[in-house]
């Protein structure tokens, strides 16, 4: 399985990193078309980028990738956009979770490498809709995968936006097979649930991991494909949305929303929980935590 892997490692991050730059510019594009509203007085956003670092416990070289994170601009209150390339030998704790979620060959060779994409954005205005999204590839001598999707956090909900959210998904989907887009759907219903408030954390999208059909080149296709879905999903909302006058009620809305987001990225999401027990930069894992939240 090792064999002949290398281009397409290096494949696939250099795709993360193209996805990265384009939506970057994109966020930034938005901020600058933003010249009136409640925000237009002050300076348009901008990312500041730092490089991260994985922890090794050997003090070897263990990958680390681009933390690029945009505050208090004028359209966006916090996104993050990272990209990261890691690789090691995976600890006792992560190669359980490996095997148990039918990986092979952990007690044989825990070797590992990651690559992918991982980004969210929380909003000025409680108008304009939260996303997240993240594509990623995960290798191991005795197995690779794709993973990733994205998902609409709406606290204001419009029927027509999640609407065009979903439609894009499924165009992009649909060039691969008519049959995915339900079936990633579905996945993501039921992976971004929060079981104890008895709730949706959004309105869906789409979301898959250990991907693998045994042909690489069609599954990294396809995982482009999702990461191309992302800005015509997302972006007409955003322009749609973010000029638009709101209350103080409606802010509170966001912030008690804000709240489920927190609570469901600390307690469920698999790709926290990987990124913090393999000893990845902490604040580039934490990356996805709105800036202010608050519960009820």
């Amino acid at each position: 399985m090792q064999d002949g892997f290398e281009t397409q490692k290096a494949q696939a991050a250099a795709w993360f990193r193209a996805l990265r730059d384009e939506i970057v510019a994109a966020f930034e594009t938005l901020e600058d078309a933003y010249t009136t509203g409640a925000f237009s007085d002050r300076a348009a956003g901008r990312f500041d980028v730092t490089e991260t670092k994985r922890a090794s416990d050997t003090g070897a070289d263990a990958g680390g990738g681009l933390m690029s994170v945009m505050r208090d601009g004028r359209v966006f209150e916090k996104v993050g956009v990272n990209i990261s390339t890691v690789y090691g030998a995976l600890g006792d704790a992560a190669q359980k979770a490996m095997a148990a979620r039918g990986v092979p060959g952990m007690a044989e060779d825990p070797t590992f490498w990651a690559s992918g994409i991982s980004l969210v954005a929380h909003m000025q205005n409680p108008h304009a809709p939260a996303v997240h999204m993240n594509t990623r590839m995960f290798w191991t001598p005795h197995a690779w995968w794709f993973g990733g999707g994205s998902d609409l956090n709406p606290c204001l909900e419009y029927k027509e936006d999640t609407a065009h959210f979903h439609a894009m998904q499924k165009t992009y989907l649909d060039q691969h097979s008519t049959d995915l887009y339900p079936k990633l759907k579905a996945w993501a219903d039921e992976y971004f649930y929060i079981p104890h408030r008895h709730r949706a954390r959004g309105v869906g999208g789409i979301f898959m991991d250990d991907h693998c059909t045994g042909d690489w080149d069609a599954d990294f296709a396809l995982t482009q494909d999702i990461g191309r879905a992302f800005l015509p999903a997302y972006q007409p909302l955003v322009e749609k949305r973010c000029h638009m006058p709101w209350s103080e009620a409606e802010k509170d809305t966001q912030l008690q929303h804000r709240g489920l987001y927190a609570e469901y990225n600390l307690v469920y999401d698999r790709g926290t929980k990987f990124g913090l027990a393999t000893g990845h930069d902490a604040n580039a894992v934490l990356m996805s935590l709105p800036p202010v939240a608050k519960w009820a």
